[in-house]
């Protein structure tokens, strides 16, 4: 086993290791563990114990965050020329179609986010192999394959996540920074929202 740093034997002693924590004092430990100079984000990991290999336990979905994500997130439109200056005004990074299809063409990939229209989507569909293992691929079921490009320009620019299970049944997200005062309280009504 790897040697303890001096930090990380302080670390552990600001919290129990086994004890099973509630969202209130989970929060609370996370506030006062950080000391860092820049203000850290908070990942969500719910282990949900479904199988995804079987169709009807594969969870995926959308949430919009109150507060956003705390990152700026680089979004690229491709849509035909009579939609640029909707994504434009709506915020969206770069914008256009032929450059930048011939950029992602030449291995460029720094965006987080691309959004399109479906009639864009019969010249995406050969650089799936670029865009679908870095996540990038657009998906009308997150909504980022659609008409109505400024709205989800604007969604997205706002802290719109999307989620999905992972291969052992967990779901991972990032959903704010530590200084976030309203995390509890989007929790709690997430939570519901599952539930119901």
């Amino acid at each position: 086993m790897a040697k303890l740093t001096k930090n990380r034997k302080e670390s552990l002693t600001k919290f129990e290791t086994e004890k099973l924590y509630s969202l209130k004092e989970a929060s609370d430990v996370v506030k006062n563990f950080s000391k860092f100079k820049f203000d850290s984000s908070i990942d969500l990991a719910v282990n949900l114990g479904v199988d995804p290999k079987k169709a009807d336990q594969n969870v995926r979905g959308i949430v919009s965050l109150p507060n956003g994500t705390g990152k700026d997130v680089k979004v690229l439109a491709l849509v035909t020329p009579d939609k640029e200056d909707e994504a434009k005004k709506a915020g969206a990074d770069f914008v256009g179609l032929d450059e930048f299809l011939t950029k992602i063409k030449d291995g460029w990939t720094d965006v987080d986010v691309i959004i399109t229209m479906p009639s864009v989507m019969g010249k995406l569909g050969p650089l799936g192999k670029i865009l679908g293992p870095r996540g990038l691929m657009p998906n009308p079921k997150t909504g980022t394959v659609t008409m109505n490009v400024g709205k989800a320009v604007e969604e997205t620019k706002a802290g719109k996540i999307d989620f999905k299970v992972d291969k052992n049944g967990t779901i991972h997200v990032a959903i704010g920074k530590v200084s976030f005062s309203a995390l509890i309280k989007f929790i709690k009504m997430q939570k519901k929202s599952l539930i119901t």
